[in-house]
């Protein structure tokens, strides 16, 4: 249900405008009470997000339980897997428009990938094998929400052409870190 009220707000933002667009059309739209949203999201703007966090908790039960004892190899090949549903999506692209021209929708995504960075920081220090400390656990996440985001904005500045995996791929090699240095 929280997919589906997602996907019905994007839609009435992208036709009507974040702000213009009330809690009961979505409501509405939705078959729901203006009650029943607020069971599913806090906020108004919790909705543009609302299947981000549900991918967001995949991605950290992979980083997780992937292989390896490299968390740098870890990230790479996790966040290459789901970088497509991250960014891909015409509804992703969507949300990122929604979010570009909305003040208060740039505010939740930065809180929100302050979250996600947390979660995924704390996921790496909890898998086996190699011991990662937290400021590296930091560090490293941190590089690869950058690689992801300069890829999503290279592959908007193609017009979508540009190879997603290609330019992932470049990224995690051109920011590779000297694994030796990586074990507190």
């Amino acid at each position: 249900m929280r997919a589906e009220l997602a996907a019905v707000a994007i839609r009435l933002f992208a036709e009507q405008g974040f702000e213009e667009t009330t809690v009961d059309q979505i409501s509405t739209a939705a078959g729901l009470t203006k009650r029943s949203f607020f069971r599913y999201f806090p906020v108004k703007e919790d909705v543009v997000f609302g299947d981000v966090d549900v991918l967001g908790e995949q991605v950290i039960v992979e980083i997780r339980e992937e292989p390896g004892d490299d968390p740098w190899h870890c990230l790479h090949q996790v966040l290459r897997r789901w970088q497509q549903h991250i960014h891909g999506s015409e509804q992703a692209q969507t949300r990122l428009r929604l979010i570009e021209v909305t003040p208060s929708l740039r505010a939740r995504l930065h809180e929100k990938r302050a979250e996600w960075r947390q979660s995924v920081s704390d996921a790496l220090r909890a898998r086996s094998g190699l011991p990662v400390d937290a400021f590296t656990a930091d560090l490293l996440t941190n590089a690869a929400a950058a690689a992801l985001d300069t890829v999503t904005q290279e592959w908007a500045r193609s017009g979508g052409t540009a190879d997603r995996d290609a330019l992932l791929d470049r990224a995690f090699a051109l920011l590779r870190p000297d694994i030796a240095g990586v074990a507190n």
